[in-house]
Parts: structure tokens; sequence; C-alpha cells
């Protein structure tokens, strides 16, 4: 899988339901060529008048299902 296909995913956490975003960007180590994790925008805050909240590290042994549309995570 190619990452510009994996940036067109939507992060969603199986606990409730919610919509994390999608895929910005990836952190990966080094020396194994491996990935550790996903990272997602934060939300806008108050209208993005306010700028954004902190990107969201998802690690990847979290990641519990990729789809053709979305990536389901477990709690983290």
């Amino acid at each position: 899988m190619k990452f510009s296909e994996i940036k067109l995913k939507e992060v969603i956490c199986a606990a409730d339901g919610e919509r994390l975003g999608f895929v910005s960007d990836l952190d990966i180590d080094e020396e194994s060529g491996r990935i550790r994790s996903l990272l997602v925008p934060g939300a806008y805050r108050f209208l993005g008048v306010f700028g954004r909240n902190d990107d969201i590290t998802v690690p990847w042994d979290k990641i519990s299902k990729m789809g053709e549309d979305l990536i389901i995570i477990d709690r983290f």
C-alpha cells in the first residue's frame, strides 16, 4: 500500500465511533523501516480562529482494521 492511499483513509475509534480525521503523516523507525504510528491533525478550535488541537498519534499496533476508506483503531 502506498502512503498516498493511506492519506485518503479516515481514522475512526471502534470504542466510541469518534471520527479522528484523516492521516496526515507517518512515523517510521529509521533502523527497521517499519511504521511506528499514524499522525492525524488535531481538530480546529472554535471556528478555526484559535488554531488547532495537538496532533493525534495513533500507534501502529492499535490499528484493528484497515479498509478501503477507513482505518478502525482500538482506544489508546
